[in-house]
């Protein structure tokens, strides 16, 4: 089973994500980690701890000679705005934060409780997830994350191959497939800023070169659906998710909504087997499991909940009507949402390849994966 876990307060002394179960003989680098924390820290409409900030991954264990060694692969982010034990408690609780909730649950502070529910916490996330990036490229896998709206805008994608809309997204300040729209985004967020507020809006994950048959229909807690859904709602702030249609599918009729089935013996490669939809309204996924299609998820943002002009609150010792509290926030963040969801979809779809080709080498794994595909060949 590959699995992670994450530890660390927003300004304590550093992130880290433990990652169990990575198969040996991955190649393995630090830069397209690094690369994916910058990303991270990007996207117009951030606050100023992303200019303190300088997020590099150092791996502490699992790795040898560049290789995975099978063994527990230890990440860690150091944080250089490290103050935590500098910092006062916060008195007035935070609509839209756990602050209040975190503090009754535990009975102790609000500090305690935001620090940790801070999306800084992401930081390890994305760095488990850049990981398995490199297991999920020795098998043509790729993840493709993008902003689909902002603030109530929809960005429509530009059509183009997958290396074009690539280029557009990293060129786009918003992380957006199409730069062009850059501008009036900017200015809506500079708008928003002015007024105290913040912005929300709209991710897309694309998975692509997914073969058939990961996850399954056995159990409900091994669906591929259900875990990439409890993974992306668990990201700090987002508030739903669709796979492939989502919630569009219940407004249409059925002749509108499956995926029609079928097949050309001369287009066999090792994702499709041949099979071809004129859609993929699933996103890839029936009854659990990949169908051979692009992997499709959509997740909605809230915005962030820290607000320059704050909303009513109390004080949590006088119990008096009170503004909420304010610490450094940002006034949009949808586009490191992006780099995050991409990640963590990332990661999920690793760990189903892990279970489906086993885990305990990358050549054990790319022989079952071959012999894999010959045998589906015969259905």
């Amino acid at each position: 089973m590959l699995r992670y876990w994450t530890a660390g307060e927003s300004h304590g002394k550093a992130l880290w994500a433990l990652v169990d179960g990575f198969p040996a003989g991955v190649a393995i680098e630090t830069e397209s980690i690094d690369a994916e924390l910058r990303r991270r820290q990007g996207g117009y409409g951030r606050g100023g701890r992303q200019r303190i900030e300088t997020d590099r991954v150092e791996i502490k264990s699992g790795v040898w000679q560049g290789r995975s060694l099978g063994s527990p692969v230890a990440l860690e982010v150091v944080n250089k705005d490290a103050k935590l034990e500098r910092l006062d408690d916060l008195e007035r609780p935070r609509p839209g934060h756990g602050d209040l909730t975190g503090a009754i649950k535990y009975l102790g502070s609000i500090r305690g409780v935001l620090e940790r529910a801070s999306a800084r916490e992401t930081a390890a996330r994305v760095a488990a997830g850049a990981l398995a990036k490199q297991l999920l490229r020795e098998f043509g896998i790729t993840a493709f994350g993008y902003t689909a709206e902002l603030g109530g805008v929809r960005v429509e994608p530009r059509p183009g191959t997958l290396d074009e809309q690539r280029a557009w997204r990293d060129s786009s300040e918003l992380y957006t497939l199409d730069p062009d729209q850059d501008a009036a985004l900017k200015t809506l967020i500079d708008e928003c800023g002015k007024e105290g507020d913040t912005l929300g809006g709209v991710l897309e994950v694309r998975v692509e070169g997914v073969p058939f048959g990961l996850g399954t229909h056995a159990q409900w807690d091994r669906k591929l659906d259900g875990r990439i859904a409890q993974a992306v709602m668990a990201v700090q702030a987002i508030k739903g998710v669709e796979i492939g249609l989502g919630f569009e599918a219940a407004r249409r009729r059925g002749s509108q909504v499956h995926d029609a089935i079928q097949f050309d013996a001369s287009e066999r490669d090792s994702t499709t087997l041949g099979y071809h939809r004129p859609t993929n309204n699933a996103g890839g996924l029936e009854a659990g499991m990949t169908n051979g299609q692009p992997l499709l998820v959509r997740a909605a943002k809230k915005p962030i909940s820290t607000l320059r002009k704050p909303l009513e609150s109390i004080n949590l010792a006088t119990k008096e009507a009170e503004a909420a509290a304010y610490e450094r926030s940002d006034i949009c963040a949808v586009p490191a949402a992006g780099v995050i969801l991409e990640n963590v979809v990332a990661f999920e779809v690793a760990a189903a390849l892990v279970e489906k080709f086993g885990g305990d080498s990358l050549l054990e794994m790319q022989a079952r994966w071959k012999m894999f595909q010959e045998l589906a060949k015969e259905r």
